[in-house]
């Protein structure tokens, strides 16, 4: 009974860590476009070098320390949609999660040799990853369903709706294609 009460409960937590972790995958190559178009490599060159003299642990404070502030940038966020400026919280949440995750990529590139020298720290990221398997088992039940239903749309008749669907898949298919 409670393995069932909470079902719901882990399909909702995958889902969202599953979110993140696409937001990771698909914004990444964007931040490296935009760090690439700004003059930040002599930042991340400067950075390399100066994260190479320090001890595993002080690179666990270069990596944890700079997203500090972002929390509570995001509570404002929250607080603009409770208090029903829902676009504008949605718009400051988004910001604040897609400067959060240029952050992440560009820090944790740069200390991921010395973060990888503490064994409780590769610890902890395997069991990222394996939680990331976990969510995406949890989830593709779900997508498969969804994905077959999205199929029969598209396949029948050539109504307005099957024909914007077909153009986004196209879309979509373009996109990966073209990475």
């Amino acid at each position: 009974m409670k393995r069932r009460l909470l079902q719901p409960l882990w399909f909702i937590l995958a889902v969202l860590f599953l979110v993140e972790a696409w937001l990771w995958e698909h914004l990444e190559p964007w931040v490296e476009r935009i760090v690439a178009a700004l003059p930040l490599r002599e930042l991340k060159a400067w950075t390399a070098e100066r994260v190479a003299h320090l001890s595993p642990p002080l690179a666990l404070v270069v990596f944890a320390v700079p997203l500090i502030p972002l929390y509570p940038f995001k509570l404002f966020a929250l607080w603009l949609m409770a208090t029903q400026h829902f676009i504008a919280g949605l718009l400051a949440f988004v910001l604040a999660q897609f400067v959060g995750l240029g952050l992440i990529a560009f820090i944790f590139d740069v200390t991921k040799p010395k973060l990888m020298q503490m064994a409780w720290f590769v610890r902890a990221y395997q069991f990222v990853l394996a939680i990331k398997a976990k969510a995406h088992a949890i989830v593709a039940p779900v997508m498969a369903a969804i994905r077959a239903r999205i199929s029969a749309l598209i396949g029948e008749g050539d109504g307005p709706m099957q024909r914007l669907l077909r153009k986004a898949m196209q879309v979509r298919k373009r996109i990966r294609a073209s990475r």
